[in-house]
Formats: structure tokens, C-alpha cells, sequence
């Protein structure tokens, strides 16, 4: 009919796909039912990046991609999350298969429950051939999971979230040739090392328990190159005025330093006592400071900001416990607080 045309001659498929890039994903379910062009191009964004999912959609996402390729070759990213329930040898076995097909994977979390993470699962990667960027689990740190860290030499981002308990998890010199962050909420200083060893990793999070402080804090110089974020959680170890020395100590030229402290000890007297530790930084330009039940007002985080600028100069932004943004304006040290009135 005249002056009717069909979507296909009106939009190419690459400004359609830039549209829907605008839709999230639950979104984007009905734009598949629409006709077959939408199908076509929306597809490709409803199983491109998959995150949240529960251990029930898990289940029903593996299925699909181990038994159709067309869906699971669109995939490059994938958030598993198993970590509710307890699963099966028939589940991993599927596991299995669903990821030989994910051929475009790049970036890959898997999250199991305690009781999995004990066992050795890491043989779901047996077949695969992605090649990832980024990989996140919770699984434990043993010779199979170093085995399979060791085909994956394009990995710049790494976190391991495993049980705290030491296996036999020693990775090949020339793994992870690329890895330049890490992330890990375990304290065996074994692991940590093996990981940063000989590794152009820059940024680190890591937790720190009594007991392995200063242990798990030389791993830090075990990097091939200097590190510049760090991001430390205290659990059960010194108050943060005697952890900051040890820290300097090791890194001098730190950029970026992330404090999160869960012991209910911190006060307003103590974290202008910490003002003298951070004069030992060269370099320090950002710093996060959190930690619960700290009574501090706004003058209160005014005072603490400026006594830490004074003693470490190169600081630009401080994060304090009440979550504002404190800056440098004009000489002075101000926050959004201050732009608001």
C-alpha cells in the first residue's frame, strides 16, 4: 500500500538494535512477540548479559543454552547463581554442557552454596572454549580451578570468593598474563600470593583477620607492578590507626585506599588520630572510610577532612562515614552538602 512500509525499510537493524539498547530486559520480553524483525534483534540483547538470577531461573537458563545454540551464542556475560540450594552431579553435568555452548562468554560469575564449595566442581569447564575477561566465583581454590584459570590468559578481572580453607591451588607462572585486578574475601596469604604473584594486578580487595595482617599484607609486594587501588575489609584485626603504618610501609605510592571496618570500636577521636598515619602516603589521592555507629556530625567529618588533607596533602576526595563526598573547591574542602544549600 502506498505510503505504508515495513519496519526492515524504514530501520536498519543496526539503529533498532541501539533502540532497544535503551530497554531493560524484562522490556524487552514482549518486543520479542512483535514481529520477526524485533525477534531477530531483540533477542540478541535479552541473552547478551544475564545477571540475577535465582537458582530456579539458573536452572531453566542451562537447560536452554545446553540444548539450543542459536540463544547461547549470544551470550557474553552470565551471572549463575546457585548459592540457595544444594545441586546435584546431574546439574553440573548440565552445567557443563550449557557453557561448552557459550562459545562468546567473556565475562562469567558462578556462586554456589557452602556445601558445594567444599567439593571439587571445577570440572564444569572441562570442553569450554570461551575466552573470559572477567570471572567471579565462590567455588574453592583448588588444583582443577588453577588448571582452568590457567586457559584463560585473557582475564584482567578476577575475584574468588571461596571458603576459607587452604587446598592445593597452585597456579602456572605464565597464568593470567593480563590480570590486573583482584578481588577476594579469603585471608590464607597462600592464596592471595599465588594469585599476585608475578602479576600486573594494580588494584587488590581484599579482607584482613587477626592473626595474618601483616602476612597477607606482603603479598601486596608480590605484584609485578605497583599497586594503586586497594580496597582492605577488617574483620577481627588491629584498629585502622595501627593498620595504616603497615600498610604505608608496603605501598608508599598508593592512589586509591578503601576503608571498611565492621568493628563497632571507631570514634570521632580516632579517626582524627588517623590523620598522622596518612602523612606516610606519597600519592594518595582518594580514600573511602566506613565503618557503623560512628556519631559524627557534619562539622564533625569537616574537622576529621581537614586534618587528613593537612597531613597527607596530595588527598583530593575523602569519603567519611556519613557517605558525603568531600572535595577540594578553591582551597577549601567542601561537599555535595554544600552545593545543596
Amino acid at each position: 500500500m502506498d505510503g505504508v512500509y515495513s519496519t526492515s525499510s524504514v530501520l536498519p537493524v543496526e539503529i533498532l538494535e541501539l533502540i532497544f539498547n535503551y530497554l531493560e530486559r524484562r522490556e524487552l520480553i514482549p518486543v520479542l512477540s512483535s514481529n520477526s524483525i524485533f525477534h531477530n534483534t531483540a533477542f540478541r540483547l535479552v541473552y547478551r548479559d544475564i545477571s540475577e538470577t535465582s537458582s530456579v531461573k539458573a536452572l531453566k537458563l542451562i537447560r536452554t543454552f545446553a540444548s539450543n545454540a542459536t540463544y547461547s551464542r549470544q551470550v557474553r556475560s552470565i551471572d549463575l547463581d546457585f548459592a540457595d540450594n544444594l545441586i546435584t552431579a546431574n546439574i553440573l553435568r548440565l552445567l557443563n554442557r550449557a557453557l561448552q555452548q557459550l562459545k562468546s562468554l567473556t565475562a562469567l560469575a558462578l556462586n554456589f552454596s557452602q556445601t558445594d564449595n567444599t567439593a571439587d566442581v571445577a570440572w564444569i569447564f572441562q570442553g569450554c572454549s570461551f575466552s573470559l575477561t572477567t570471572f567471579t566465583s565462590s567455588m574453592r581454590c583448588d588444583r582443577s580451578l588453577a588448571k582452568f584459570l590457567a586457559t584463560q590468559p585473557k582475564i584482567t578481572e578476577l575475584c574468588l570468593r571461596g571458603l576459607n580453607k587452604e587446598y592445593d591451588f597452585a597456579l602456572e607462572p605464565k597464568a593470567l598474563p593480563k590480570l590486573g585486578h583482584f578481588r577476594t574475601v579469603m585471608s590464607y596469604p597462600s592464596i592471595i600470593g599465588e594469585v599476585l604473584r608475578g602479576r600486573p594486578v594494580e588494584s587488590v580487595s581484599m579482607s584482613l583477620h587477626h592473626g595474618d595482617v601483616c602476612a597477607s599484607l606482603d603479598t601486596l609486594l608480590l605484584s609485578a607492578t605497583a599497586i594503586k587501588r586497594l580496597t582492605v575489609l577488617i574483620l577481627e584485626s588491629d584498629p585502622p590507626v595501627a593498620l595504616l603504618p603497615l600498610i604505608a610501609r608496603r605501598l608508599p605510592h598508593l592512589e586509591a585506599f578503601h576503608l571498611v571496618v565492621l568493628t563497632p570500636d571507631s570514634t570521632h577521636e580516632i579517626l582524627l588520630e588517623i590523620g598522622s598515619s596518612l602523612a606516610q602516603f606519597k600519592a594518595l589521592k582518594y580514600i573511602t572510610f566506613m565503618a557503623p555507629g560512628i556519631p559524627t556530625s557534619f562539622n564533625d567529618e569537616k574537622s576529621i577532612t581537614e586534618a587528613w588533607s593537612k597531613a597527607c596533602p596530595t588527598l583530593q576526595t575523602i569519603i567519611l562515614p556519613k557517605g558525603l563526598v568531600w572535595f577540594q573547591r578553591d582551597e577549601n574542602w567542601a561537599c555535595l552538602k554544600d552545593n545543596e544549600d
